[in-house]
């Protein structure tokens, strides 16, 4: 007859079981907490053009409006899974680092039925990422066309000054802001 280990003490192959089920445990974690890390990372280091998104609360103040200028490009793409037309109004504007400018973009859906959609975004190059900063912006909530319907949407911005102490990006002359629209369900195509 055989005995039962004593508790607390386990066999090599229990050990090695709950080990490897730990570990496994931890790659699903991680494997969830992935994608909002990630996207906390690039929001704090403008990693791979991503935008900073302006709080008036937590800032201690308004930008300082140099006089250095920066030609802005908007660009604009639509998934071909969505029924919609996207153009902005004025594809390019100069704008003083520091000041605030608004931009229109206009989407009109060409379907028959109402189509939701969501905006997708990044600055480049790059390097201007964490220094091109929106205080309102359509693509931060899901954007709903009537048939037919054509929408003007705006988004407020502003260069942050700190790009001119920069090594890397001071000597940017261009930014593009570009925008891709998504249907909101894109297993669903739309007609």
């Amino acid at each position: 007859m055989t005995t039962l280990p004593v508790i607390g003490r386990m066999s090599a192959n229990a050990k090695t079981a709950t080990l490897a089920a730990l570990l496994a445990l931890a790659m699903v974690g991680l494997g969830f907490a992935a994608v909002p890390l990630y996207n906390l990372f690039c929001r704090v280091t403008g990693f791979g053009g991503t935008t900073q998104r302006y709080d008036p609360v937590a800032a201690a103040e308004e930008p300082v409006v140099l006089k250095d200028t920066i030609s802005i490009r908007f660009d604009a793409n639509v998934s071909p899974n969505l029924p919609w037309k996207f153009y902005p109004e004025h594809p390019t504007d100069t704008v003083s680092v520091g000041a605030r400018d608004m931009a229109i973009f206009i989407a009109e859906n060409n379907s028959a039925h109402p189509v939701v959609g969501t905006a997708s975004f990044n600055v480049t190059p790059d390097q201007a990422g964490k220094y091109f900063t929106k205080i309102q912006c359509f693509c931060f909530t899901q954007q709903r066309l009537e048939p037919g319907q054509q929408m003007r949407m705006p988004v407020l911005f502003f260069v942050d000054p700190k790009i001119m102490d920069d090594p890397d990006a001071r000597d940017v002359q261009e930014i593009t802001l570009s925008y891709t629209f998504h249907p909101v369900d894109e297993g669903k195509k739309a007609s």
